[in-house]
């Protein structure tokens, strides 16, 4: 067996090994495709505290806080509180202008959104108890809520028996103010479609994103914990290994703001890309020990979702570049075994490019189809703004790679404010 050979062998053997870890992805996006998980109507409307952080977000608190007021549930039933965390502007007023229950806190030593929810849930705990409070949603100051919203998800929660956390459909309030809010739009639903409904079909958990989810009290009767870059990737993956799960709600829809420029893209991902980070080298053990602990009463789905969880939170982009390096520094060994230099990287550029080009149509093939399938949720997008962000897209989710090797040697990374304007073109927000 020639040098060249073995090499080829061991690097597909290791690349298939890698992508077939991730095979389940794919099948969970295949099932999304096809079924989706309803929720009978509940028989009782519970008490819910709607958890609101906000840093200088005058421009969006107001009409978050009117879609709240215009759901059809209960007034009576919902409990909105703020906390207006390191703000220099007007949005604890505006906020108490509109009726909730408003908390300032002021600390520039604590800037992530997690220190805004631990202060709130400190005085929600001592100032409120309780209060009869079955749930608590956890609602960013960008979103706007669809009148259905709460409803909606009580009745996923009333159905699961209250015991686990519900997540939501995240879609876009300015899906089509540029190219780039239609990407995030698009990165967005997908996970709603491609991950999150073929893993509740299943009986799996999955994953919150950001905001937008309602989980049961007792996982703050001591406060919060999380307080990290990406305080959703912690949160998650503490309720798997612990054996709760996190159940997806299609019908329950929110609209958040995306940002609009490549500079703003590039700052909020890598800060997500550090968050990620610091989850792995913070959860991946424990993941790992709940996984093959034989004590943690875990069943066969819950078992696979914490594998599935630590698989998320692998350092996808780094292992893939390690391997290509490695891969390459093999190919640069070629001449000591008497090749021919340059005729090997010929054949391979030429592969890669070949692999490249297919993968790039699958992907754009992919984005068309997340768009067909929920066309009925994109509103106000222009069809030229929507072909753009498609053929964008696998650039999109390669900058991943390249993020999280700069998140790797970036430690000093900090939460700073994504700028807010108010702008709506898909959801049909009320405003103030």
């Amino acid at each position: 067996m020639g040098y060249l050979t073995a090499l080829a062998i061991v690097f597909i053997s290791i690349w298939c090994c890698f992508f077939l870890l991730l095979f389940h992805y794919g099948v969970f996006a295949l099932i999304g495709v096809f079924t989706r998980t309803a929720y009978p109507k509940a028989d009782r409307l519970l008490k819910y505290g709607i958890v609101i952080a906000a840093r200088n977000e005058e421009a969006v608190i107001g009409s978050l806080l009117d879609s709240i007021r215009a759901c059809d549930y209960p007034r009576e039933k919902l409990v909105v509180f703020v906390v207006a965390h390191n703000c220099t502007d007007r949005t604890a007023q505006i906020a108490r202008a509109h009726g909730a229950n408003v908390y300032e806190y002021d600390n520039p030593a604590e800037r992530t959104a997690g220190y805004a929810y631990r202060y709130l849930f400190d005085r929600i705990n001592a100032e409120w108890g309780d209060a009869g409070m079955d749930g608590f949603f956890i609602i960013n100051a960008d979103n706007v809520l669809s009148p259905s919203y709460v409803s909606k998800m009580n009745d996923a929660f009333v159905a699961t028996g209250g015991e686990h956390v519900v997540t939501s459909y995240r879609n876009s309030r300015n899906f089509g103010s540029n190219y780039m809010s239609c990407l995030y739009g698009i990165y967005f639903i997908s996970a709603c479609r491609f991950e999150a409904r073929g893993r509740t079909a299943c009986g799996c958990s999955t994953r919150v994103s950001g905001t937008g989810y309602l989980f049961p009290p007792k996982l703050v009767e001591h406060g919060w914990e999380y307080v990290t870059l990406t305080e959703d990737w912690e949160f998650t993956a503490d309720q798997l290994a612990r054996g709760s799960k996190v159940l997806y709600c299609d019908e329950a829809e929110f609209f958040d703001e995306q940002p609009l420029t490549v500079k703003v893209m590039l700052r909020q991902r890598l800060r997500w890309a550090r968050g990620h980070m610091i989850v792995f080298f913070t959860r991946f053990r424990t993941l790992m020990k709940s996984l093959f602990s034989r004590r943690n009463g875990l069943d066969g789905r819950r078992r696979f979702s914490v594998f599935d969880i630590s698989a998320s939170i692998l350092p996808l982009g780094v292992i893939s570049v390690a391997l290509l390096l490695l891969q390459l520094g093999g190919i640069a060994l070629c001449p000591l075994f008497g090749y021919d230099a340059g005729r090997v990287w010929r054949i391979y550029g030429l592969i890669s490019l070949a692999l490249f080009a297919l993968s790039y149509a699958l992907t754009v093939l992919g984005a068309v189809l997340l768009v067909f399938l929920e066309r009925a949720r994109i509103r106000g997008v222009g069809k030229g703004t929507l072909a753009a962000a498609a053929a964008l897209w696998p650039l999109f989710l390669l900058v991943n790679v390249f993020l999280d090797v700069a998140a790797l040697f970036l430690r000093d990374l900090e939460w700073k404010v994504i700028p807010h304007v108010g702008a709506v073109n898909n959801a049909k927000a009320p405003t103030s």
